[in-house]
């Protein structure tokens, strides 16, 4: 029979005082995704895993999701939070700046202006965690990773979205939105040391799943529609040249912005079109472009996450917030935050299984 001795008092224990201390968690690493106003849903996400114990010690982003990011890692998030909620429609609005000239629809000056006033020349490789944000080089599709350097520079690279935004160079290179390479940084997160990745994908619920249409064709209706004039354009860059030739920068923006904010095409037909058309009438400039990137940025992030799955995955349903309505600031962190409460459990078995 296997008697136990009771240890006397002056006996040195087996188990050194290291071995009662608890192993160190494991690094947690944080993927942000790209998606424009719904990454407003990553304040959400950040707010309740912290709440929950689980702050990031290393944070990737790619567009909104460098931005979110940047913001937390610099101790500023909290403030663009309270300014984001504050956000009505028209302030929006006041935040496009048209570009007359360049290679995007926006300078993107006043939004920039408001983050810097927060990061003001804050250095990445200052920040007290690691932090990486996610860029495209244009023309050879390189995914460029900001490691170093000025944040708010690095930031204004990661969110330049095609033709809307102006490209940033950088070290010599023009650099553009990191979601045409890498929309959930997963990979990045791990070269940054986590052993523990959770990523954020913005966009999933939007498009929901891929399909391929194998027979489609003309309607009756499409066929009876009639020729969309083309008098209205011919009108609206008549008013952007009497606006230019005016030399005031006033009726420069009214001329360009109507159209644009409005969501809408310079071809789109004037009031009184026929209601026909009306149904039919294309989405603008704008529109088109966000939606055919959106479009790609999941595709692509779609595969990168099947051949380099996060450890926790979190999608906030987000589909009824569109991409330039960052006036719903509230009901996107809202969102966030449901879908972080919903994988906590799996977050805490996920961390047991690396720990």
């Amino acid at each position: 029979m296997l008697r136990l001795r009771r240890r006397a008092a002056t006996e040195p224990s087996d188990f050194a005082e290291s071995t009662l201390t608890p192993p160190p968690r494991p690094t947690i690493g944080l993927a942000l995704g790209g998606g424009a106003a719904r990454g407003l849903a990553h304040v959400g996400v950040i707010r309740t895993l912290v709440r929950a114990g689980y702050e990031p010690d290393v944070i990737a982003g790619t567009s909104i999701g460098a931005a979110v990011g940047g913001l937390y890692a610099a101790g500023k998030l909290d403030a663009f939070t309270d300014w984001a909620l504050s956000l009505k429609r028209r302030d929006v609005i006041s935040l496009v700046d048209i570009a007359i000239s360049g290679g995007s629809l926006m300078g993107g000056t006043r939004v920039a202006q408001l983050l810097e006033r927060e990061i003001g020349e804050t250095r990445i490789e200052d920040l007290p965690i690691g932090f990486t944000a996610v860029a495209t080089e244009i023309g050879t599709g390189h995914e460029i990773w900001l490691t170093r350097g000025r944040l708010m520079t690095a930031l204004r690279a990661s969110y330049a979205l095609p033709g809307i935004l102006p490209p940033v160079r950088i070290g010599g290179r023009w650099l553009m939105d990191g979601a045409l390479s890498n929309p959930v940084p997963v990979s990045v997160t791990r070269a940054l040391g986590a052993r523990l990745v959770v990523a954020v994908s913005l966009n999933a619920d939007a498009l929901g799943r891929a399909t391929v249409i194998q027979d489609h064709g003309t309607s009756p209706e499409d066929e009876a529609l009639p020729l969309v004039e083309r008098r209205p354009r011919v009108t609206a860059m008549v008013n952007l040249g009497r606006g230019i030739g005016r030399g005031l920068g006033r009726g420069i923006g009214r001329a360009l912005t109507r159209p644009l904010r409005a969501g809408l095409s310079l071809d789109a037909p004037a009031g009184g079109m026929d209601p026909r058309i009306a149904m039919a009438r294309a989405p603008g400039i704008p529109t088109v472009m966000a939606k055919a990137f959106n479009a790609t940025q999941e595709r692509i992030a779609r595969q990168r996450l099947a051949g380099d799955p996060p450890n926790v995955l979190i999608g906030p349903r987000l589909s009824k917030i569109g991409l330039f309505e960052f006036h719903r600031a509230a009901e996107a962190i809202a969102l966030g935050e449901e879908a972080a409460e919903r994988i906590l459990p799996d977050l805490a078995e996920a961390l047991k299984a690396v720990a």
